[in-house]
C-alpha cells in the first residue's frame, strides 16, 4: 500500500508491536537466576522492608476496595508492569496469550486460513481486510470487505477481531467453515476451508524496481529473516543487481542475530556489526560474515520514524561502515536489547539486560526520562542528537549518537490535503472497491489502471459518502486518486502481494531512492578504496 496508508494502518499497531517483539530480542532465552543478586545483610533488609510495605497495601485494597479483587489483574496487570515501567519504556510482563504471540512473530509462521481481519469502521464487526496470496482463504475466493457472521456454526457478529481470529486458528489440516455477507449478495456465503501452514514473512517484497535495480522490503526480524533475505536475493540473481533499495521503514525490529545477519551479508568478514554491554553481561561484538556479492554494488536504506531497534542496528552498520546511503526520517532511537525469561503458567518476561553500540560506538537510544509511555512511542520528537556522543564512521563521516538513526539524506513525506486525508479516513478506496466488485467482475487485464469510467464512479461514490471536495480538489489530486484506487482493486483482482507491488513503483520515496544511487555508489567507491589503500600499507 502506499506510504499514506500504510502509515494510517501502522499507527495503530506500532506500541502492540514493539510490545510483543520487545523491539530488540537477544540471543535464545534465559531461565530466572539468582546468581546476580546482591545477597548483602543491608540489601536484605531492604527488600524485605519493602516487601512487607507491598503486602501491607494489597491486604488493605483486597479488604476495602469497593471492586472485588482478581489476584491475577493485581499481580499481572498491575504490580508487576508498574515495576518494569520503572525501568524502561520496553521491559515488558506478557501474560500466556501475549507470550505465545511473541514465539509465534519469532518463528514467522502460525496454521489458520491466512488472511487479515479488522473492525468495519461502521459497526465495529470482523472484516475481511484482504487474503494472503495463496492461502486457503484466498484460493476459496474470500475478499476484501466481507463481513464474518460464523465460524463453525457459532456467531462471531459481538465478537472482537481478535477472538474470531483466534477462532480462525488451529492445527494443521482441521476444518472451519466460515459463513461471510458481501455487499451485493443476498443470501450469505459458507466457505469450507481446511487450515494450512501460514508463513509470516518478514521479507514481504523483492522483486525489479527498473532493469539492475532491486527492491528488498524487510517488515521485521524473525527466526528466518536472514535466511529469507538469502533465498530472495538469489532468486533475484544477486550477482546482476546494480544497486538495491533496502526498505527498513515502519519495521519495529524483532530478534538480534537476525540483524547482525541481515547487515553482515553486505559488510566484510569481520567487520563489527553491533556491540552490547550490560551489567550481568560481557561486552559483546558480533562480526559480520560477508556474502560473495555483498561488496559489489551499493545500497540505498529507506528508513523513518518507525524504524526501531534491529532495523536501527542495520542501517547504523551500514551507514559506520560507508556501505549504503541512509534515506528518510531519522529513526527511532531504540538502543536497548531485551532478555527472555519464560516464567510459570507459560508467562514471560521481556527485561531489557544490554545497551547495544553501532560499529563507530555511538549509542542511539533515544531520551525516555521525564515522559509518558505514551508520549515516548507517540509523542512529537525533535532531531536533536546527542551533543557529547559523536564519532566518525569508516571515512571519517560524523556520525552522532542519541535520539536514534540520522539519515544522510533526509526525505520529508509530501503532506496529505484536506480532501485526501478525509478520503483515508472514510476508508474511500477500501469501500468503493468492495461496492464496485460487487457488480462488475474481480477479473482483470495486466497491468490495469482505472480508467475516467471508473474514477467518474469514484467520484460519484465519495459525493454519497458524504465526502467534502470540489472540482478543483478532484484535478489537483487525480494523478494521487487514480494510483491509490489501482492499488486497492488490485488486492481483489490480483492478490494484496500484486497491490504492493504497485504501490512500490507509485511510491515517491522509492523513486527518490533510485535517484541517490549514485551517492550510493560513490561511498561504496570511497569505502573500497579505503580499504584497499590500508591493506596494501
Amino acid at each position: 500500500m502506499s506510504s499514506q496508508r500504510r502509515y494510517f494502518l501502522f499507527i495503530p499497531l506500532f506500541l502492540c508491536a514493539c510490545a510483543l517483539l520487545g523491539g530488540l530480542l537477544g540471543p535464545g532465552t534465559r531461565s530466572v537466576s539468582a546468581a546476580q543478586e546482591d545477597n548483602s545483610p543491608a540489601s536484605d533488609e531492604s527488600v524485605k522492608a519493602s516487601l512487607q510495605a507491598f503486602t501491607k497495601v494489597y491486604d488493605i485494597v483486597d479488604e476495602n476496595a469497593a471492586e472485588k479483587l482478581s489476584a491475577d489483574k493485581a499481580i499481572y496487570k498491575g504490580a508487576i508492569p508498574g515495576m518494569l515501567r520503572t525501568l524502561d519504556p520496553h521491559s515488558n510482563f506478557l501474560d500466556a496469550k501475549d507470550f505465545a504471540g511473541l514465539r509465534e512473530e519469532q518463528h514467522g509462521k502460525y496454521y489458520g486460513i491466512g488472511m487479515l481481519i479488522g473492525p468495519q469502521p461502521r459497526t465495529g464487526k470482523a472484516m475481511v481486510i484482504h487474503p494472503f496470496g495463496g492461502s486457503p482463504a484466498y484460493k476459496a475466493g474470500i475478499r476484501p470487505g466481507d463481513i464474518l457472521i460464523e465460524v463453525n456454526d457459532k456467531r462471531v457478529d459481538t465478537l472482537s477481531t481478535t477472538e474470531v481470529a483466534d477462532m480462525l486458528r488451529g492445527p494443521e489440516n482441521t476444518k472451519v467453515q466460515v459463513v461471510v455477507t458481501r455487499e451485493g449478495t443476498a443470501k450469505p456465503i459458507t466457505f469450507n476451508l481446511v487450515r494450512g501452514e501460514i508463513p509470516r514473512n518478514s521479507v514481504d517484497a523483492a522483486f525489479w524496481v527498473k532493469p539492475g535495480i532491486a527492491y528488498m522490503r524487510i517488515q521485521s526480524f524473525t527466526e528466518t529473516t536472514g535466511q529469507e533475505v538469502e533465498d530472495n536475493l538469489a532468486r533475484l540473481g544477486e550477482a546482476n543487481i546494480r544497486g538495491l533499495i533496502l526498505d527498513l521503514r515502519e519495521n519495529p525490529g524483532g530478534l538480534l542475530q537476525e540483524g547482525v545477519a541481515v547487515a553482515g551479508h553486505w559488510l566484510d568478514r569481520g567487520q563489527v556489526v553491533v556491540s552490547h554491554r550490560g551489567r550481568a553481561y560481557n561486552d559483546k561484538p558480533y562480526l559480520a560474515k560477508g556474502s560473495t556479492y555483498g561488496e559489489k554494488y551499493p545500497i540505498v536504506v529507506l528508513v523513518n520514524r518507525y524504524s526501531a531497534s534491529a532495523a536501527e542496528i542495520v542501517s547504523g552498520a551500514l551507514q559506520d561502515h560507508d556501505r549504503a546511503w541512509i534515506l528518510g526520517d531519522t529513526t527511532f532511537g531504540k538502543g536497548l536489547v531485551q532478555t527472555v525469561y519464560p516464567l510459570s503458567d507459560n508467562t514471560g518476561l521481556l527485561l531489557t539486560t544490554q545497551h547495544y553500540y553501532t560499529p563507530s560506538g555511538r549509542l542511539i537510544q533515544r531520551d525516555y526520562s521525564n515522559i509518558s509511555f505514551l508520549d515516548y512511542y507517540y509523542g512529537k520528537r525533535s532531531d536533536t542528537h546527542s551533543k557529547t556522543d559523536i564519532k566518525e564512521t569508516d571515512l571519517g563521516r560524523t556520525v552522532y549518537g542519541g535520539g536514534g538513526i540520522t539519515p544522510d539524506e533526509k526525505y520529508v513525506q509530501p503532506k496529505l490535503d484536506a480532501f485526501q486525508l478525509d478520503v483515508l479516513r472514510k476508508n474511500g478506496f477500501f469501500a468503493f472497491t468492495a461496492s464496485y466488485f460487487s457488480n462488475h467482475s474481480t477479473k482483470l487485464p495486466k497491468d490495469w489502471v482505472p480508467g475516467e469510467t471508473v474514477l467518474n464512479d469514484f467520484h460519484d461514490y465519495l459525493m454519497k459518502q458524504g465526502v467534502q471536495f470540489t472540482e478543483a480538489d478532484w484535478t489537483r489530486d487525480h494523478s494521487w486518486l487514480r494510483d491509490q484506487l489501482q492499488q486497492q482493486m488490485y488486492v481483489t483482482a490480483f492478490s494484496y502481494e500484486d497491490s504492493q507491488k504497485v504501490a512500490v513503483e507509485e511510491d515517491p520515496e522509492v523513486q527518490k531512492a533510485i535517484a541517490a544511487m549514485p551517492q550510493a555508489q560513490d561511498l561504496l567507491t570511497r569505502s573500497q578504496s579505503h580499504y584497499e589503500n590500508r591493506a596494501s600499507r
